[in-house]
């Protein structure tokens, strides 16, 4: 089968490998049927060190079930199927928790002898509390949509779910990526009262302004922070969602949270040290939290607002390549020419 893998930063290329098979009996084969490239893959593209050995890449999945490992329960052969980002069993006491991708028996697709989603076939391991099943009829319109649900878009979701987003509140987004826009539909669904997204791009924060934005701000920096207090009256924003990871946006969200406020991150930090002293969030009383969404936990939810047309958030994919492109998705992506792009194998 052909499967993608990075060589070094900029380095993608599609090979022959062989077809995955059950390793233990816990594990699903899926057919891919739908993939695509997510922001965080951009992280490697970028910086990635120099290697003989590709790294499997790759995390977010439709398919179709091939075959069942002989522990597997709750799923067929046959059946089409999303998969979070990440495996988990469900089951653990961090699973029932709601934190999966804190799961005892989970991992990530692309590590460990887990091959990654930008591929014709993956193995699942865990595949009982890894892969939910959808409607083998449902409208292939819809299907970009329910793709989204794998990773993206309950990602922002996640975010405003731990900053705690409701009405009478006031967000302010920071990314006009697809995680920053699907954080700003989040929102919208929670009730907040102000959505403004901080973004530059216009084509992204007009996609922004249709799934709820309030206000868009396009300066960074402390240019950025004044227009945020101007928009606030000067108090800032109750609840700060970060999609971005790098340390600039960090800094524009301690700047723009209001006391007592909430920063809540899903950008994948790009650095480990970072300012939580006075001058940043004790002084204000604010809370830090997020971290790598528990899609698993939201999704089951979620697929019936796709279903019914409540949300559509699939319409952060702009651009399409077969995998045999794959190389141009990340290219696209990378130059910001595409938003996020679909990856039919």
């Amino acid at each position: 089968m052909r499967a993608t893998f990075m060589y070094g930063a900029g380095d993608v290329r599609i090979e022959e490998v062989p077809d995955p098979t059950i390793a233990q009996p816990t594990d699903a084969l899926v057919r891919i049927t739908l993939a695509c490239v997510c922001g965080s893959d951009l992280h490697p593209y970028h910086s990635m060190p120099t290697g003989d050995e590709g790294v499997p890449m790759g995390h977010e999945f439709i398919g179709v079930v091939e075959e069942l490992g002989s522990e597997v329960t709750g799923l067929k052969v046959g059946d089409l199927v999303i998969s979070p980002f990440a495996f988990s069993d469900n089951t653990c006491k961090f699973c029932r928790e709601g934190f999966h991708t804190a799961c005892k028996h989970g991992g990530w697709y692309g590590a460990g002898g887990v091959g990654g989603a930008q591929a014709e076939k993956v193995r699942v391991p865990q595949a009982s509390g890894t892969l939910v099943p959808i409607p083998g009829d449902v409208d292939e319109k819809l299907l970009p949509s329910l793709l989204a649900l794998s990773d993206v878009y309950l990602t922002g979701y996640h975010a405003a779910h731990m900053g705690n987003v409701g009405p009478g509140k006031t967000v302010t987004v920071i990314g006009d990526g697809a995680v920053g826009l699907s954080a700003v539909l989040a929102s919208k669904q929670m009730g907040a009262d102000k959505i403004i997204l901080m973004g530059r791009h216009v084509d992204r924060t007009g996609l922004g302004r249709h799934f709820g934005a309030t206000d868009v701000v396009a300066e960074r920096g402390e240019e950025g922070i004044a227009k945020v207090l101007e928009l606030t009256g000067g108090e800032g924003s109750h609840v700060v969602l970060e999609a971005v990871g790098h340390m600039p946006a960090y800094e524009q969200a301690y700047g723009v949270v209001r006391p007592g406020g909430v920063i809540s991150r899903v950008g994948v930090p790009q650095y480990e040290d970072a300012p939580v002293g006075f001058g940043s969030l004790f002084g204000k009383n604010v809370t830090l939290n997020g971290g790598p969404a528990p899609v698993r936990a939201y999704i089951e939810a979620a697929i019936p607002q796709v279903l019914s047309g409540e949300i559509d958030p699939g319409l952060v994919f702009d651009s399409e390549t077969t995998l045999d492109d794959v190389a141009e998705a990340y290219r696209l992506m990378d130059s910001r020419t595409a938003l996020k792009v679909l990856v039919r194998p």
